[in-house]
């Protein structure tokens, strides 16, 4: 494996992708979507987690799992079809400091690709090598790496609108509303256990009220939908 292009420090921001092998799609259901969402919740933790043992035996809700001490702290996440975005940042009290996001991925993607690899009876590996992260080093591209976060579903109804513009973003705004799979909700205020996965108190506050996110999507929506592009993913 070659070095990483960055180096992680406690404190800083980074915005954290990666996608199946060959692009192979690495969510085919819903049961797969959940899974990795509950995981997303559960790797974050210093206590290793058997999901049979402690979660199904037990007869608990995933989010109801004592996580003890965070790895990481979650600021937004999205899941694709093929791959995943997170932005994340290394708090101040994480028991793993600058190793923390490495060890959290490594960790996450683990256990992911073991129930996948059971589930469908395959081998070899699903994520196509090392993660992608990106420093996140000021207000202005943090607030585009949550607008970019948040809008990647947008693709799997208007597969062409970064580069023709939307006709209708109302119809956006309510497709976004109605997918579970991202932190879009969590951020618009809607209750759900998933909320758990994000921790914005080690974040700045970059949207001082739920209308001032709204506004900020919108905008990229409408004004600026050809700056969205970040990557191939």
């Amino acid at each position: 494996m070659g070095f990483r292009k960055i180096n992680f420090s406690t404190g800083e921001f980074y915005h954290i992708y990666n996608r199946g092998n060959s692009k192979q799609k690495i969510f085919l259901d819903n049961q797969d979507y959940d899974r990795f969402l509950k995981l997303l919740y559960l790797c974050n933790s210093n206590r290793n987690v058997n999901f049979r043992e402690d979660i199904v035996d037990q007869k608990i809700d995933a989010f109801d799992f004592d996580r003890d001490q965070l790895i990481v702290s979650i600021g937004a996440w999205v899941i694709m079809s093929n791959h995943f975005h997170l932005y994340l940042t290394i708090p101040q009290r994480s028991f793993l400091g600058d190793e923390a996001i490495s060890a959290f991925i490594k960790k996450l993607c683990t256990a992911y690709s073991m129930y996948f690899n059971k589930k469908y009876n395959r081998t070899g590996s699903l994520f196509e090598g090392k993660f992608k992260s990106e420093h996140v080093d000021n207000d202005v591209y943090a607030k585009y790496i949550f607008s970019y976060i948040h809008l990647n579903p947008v693709k799997l109804i208007y597969s062409d609108w970064k580069q023709k513009g939307l006709k209708d973003s109302r119809k956006v705004l309510e497709f976004l509303s109605n997918y579970k799979w991202s932190s879009y909700l969590d951020h618009r205020g809607v209750k759900r256990a998933e909320n758990r996965i994000i921790g914005l108190t080690d974040f700045p506050n970059y949207f001082s009220d739920q209308k001032v996110f709204d506004e900020e999507i919108f905008d990229w929506l409408t004004l600026n939908p050809k700056g969205l592009s970040f990557g191939n993913f």
